[in-house]
């Protein structure tokens, strides 16, 4: 009898999506060091709320871009130039906003550096999908979101140890140079580290398949996965392809949707979802927000820390469950969570008091504010902070994949901006609204997953192309059928 081929799980496929997830940890790093900065640099150049927002979500900006222009980039020269060119971004980032002499010069930087956040954001997750095989893809995809958590943490903890060294985030650390800029400069190493990674990384199979290169797929093929079925595995994507080409034009996204294929609305949505339940607040301005009701900096700063590393923990049990229960379940429990975290913390700031011009949280309101924060960061990492991205990863067809993956990413990005522009003029003007803005796109959210969202959970990515099928395709298809006289399984 012969037996049947599986593709092996022998470690070379996770120790790529670990590598080709790296991505994710500087995306992380380089979005979050911000935190600690925030009230140094509004000293230094003496910001008001809007400028603030400004040269916190500058860099969302240039993700923004970077999505959008990673997509077809990555289609044309392939998955390891982008990651390449993002690197470098993060390196330029790193120095010149460590070196900035005036906000709009950080601005710039920061821009430069979020083109390279855009970037990842986009290939990361194509890359570990198109090297995964469908039976651990939802794990290896998972690792996206798992890096971007550790590179929070690690760009926290590192603003934490610089102020706290230096007796504060605007006074002089290593060399006379501000603790603030250490703060950014930290980021060269890990870019550098980035950009070896990126060269040993094999291109992906799939994007070898459509630029017409098989026989370098197959063996890429052979190589992670010895024991798998690479026949079947490119005979497949040959057909996804094929079939693809004759439904549209190769590679186009427009369709009858408001000028988009529905799917590729749905990977819209889902990005701003992710975003407009205002998760980056956290991260951006978390040290701040304890501050402004009554935490010491260095109290602050290490609640983000400890936040960061609940973050990464919760990571872990999505991978552990995504492929095990699906994306829908995990989801729509992320949802529920969500809303009622976000609407514990709005009715606890709507206990705030103002003492001596600052505000203050009276009595247990603080304590509560403080877990329903931490609340709302395990359950988001728990489901819609590595799901959304499995999702992104997997939904889309073989020819579409990063170009739609680039629009996904930028919308998220674009929404991510303008949560982090506008909370600090929001907040001025009352937290309990903002927080129950929030809660109510969380409570949104849970609507969109259960009437929109299609389960993936064990498909091949060349199934997806059936995921959104043009209305009343299964009728014409059944009517077809019937006119030929073939009788129609059920």
């Amino acid at each position: 009898m012969k037996q049947k081929l599986q593709p092996s799980t022998n470690g070379k496929v996770i120790a790529l999506a670990v590598a080709g997830a790296f991505g994710g940890f500087l995306f992380g790093f380089d979005a979050s060091v911000i935190n600690g900065a925030v009230n140094a640099i509004q000293d230094e150049y003496s910001l008001n709320a809007t400028l603030t927002g400004l040269a916190v979500a500058s860099a969302l900006l240039g993700a923004a871009g970077g999505a959008y222009l990673g997509g077809s980039v990555g289609d044309r020269f392939g998955r390891i130039p982008v990651m390449l060119l993002g690197s470098i971004m993060f390196f330029i980032s790193s120095v010149g906003s460590a070196f900035a002499f005036g906000v709009f010069d950080l601005v710039l930087w920061r821009i430069v550096g979020g083109l390279g956040i855009g970037l990842a954001s986009v290939v990361a997750p194509a890359y570990i999908a198109e090297i995964s095989p469908r039976q651990m893809r939802g794990r290896l995809g998972s690792l996206q979101q798992l890096a971007i958590t550790i590179g929070i943490f690690s760009a926290l903890l590192s603003d934490a140890v610089f102020a706290n060294t230096a007796g504060g985030a605007g006074e002089p650390s290593l060399f006379g140079l501000d603790a603030w800029r250490w703060m950014f400069l930290a980021c060269a190493l890990p870019a550098a580290v980035y950009f070896v990674i990126a060269r040993l990384l094999p291109e992906s199979p799939r994007f070898l398949v459509l630029k017409e290169r098989e026989d370098e797929a197959r063996a890429v093929f052979a190589k992670l996965w010895p024991n798998g079925d690479v026949d079947r595995e490119i005979r497949d994507i040959k057909t996804s392809i094929a079939v693809d080409k004759r439904a549209a034009r190769s590679g186009s996204l427009r369709g009858k949707a408001l000028g988009l294929r529905p799917i590729v609305w749905v990977g819209i949505i889902l990005s701003v979802f992710q975003q407009f339940v205002g998760i980056n607040v956290i991260f951006f301005y978390s040290t701040t927000l304890w501050k402004a009701v009554g935490f010491e900096e260095s109290s602050s700063l290490t609640i983000s820390v400890f936040t960061g590393l609940t973050n990464i923990l919760v990571t872990f049990v999505a991978i552990a469950l995504v492929d095990r229960i699906g994306r829908r379940p995990i989801l729509m429990t992320g949802s529920i969570g969500m809303t009622l975290s976000l609407a514990t913390m709005a009715i606890a700031f709507s206990q705030a008091v103002t003492v001596n011009g600052e505000l203050s949280l009276p009595g247990a309101w603080g304590p509560i504010a403080l877990v329903a924060a931490n609340v709302f960061v395990i359950f988001f990492g728990a489901s819609w902070g590595p799901v959304v991205w499995v999702l992104l990863g997997e939904i889309f067809p073989n020819t579409i994949r990063v170009k739609a993956l680039g629009i996904a990413a930028a919308a998220q990005w674009v929404a991510n901006f303008l949560v982090a522009v506008t909370f600090p003029p929001l907040a001025a003007l009352s937290l309990p609204l903002t927080y129950g803005m929030y809660a109510v796109f969380a409570a949104l959210s849970f609507v969109f997953v259960l009437t929109k969202i299609p389960e993936t959970n064990g498909m091949s990515l060349d199934e997806a192309n059936t995921l959104l099928p043009p209305k009343n395709a299964a009728k014409k298809a059944a009517a077809r059928l019937a006119a030929e006289k073939v009788p129609v399984r059920v």
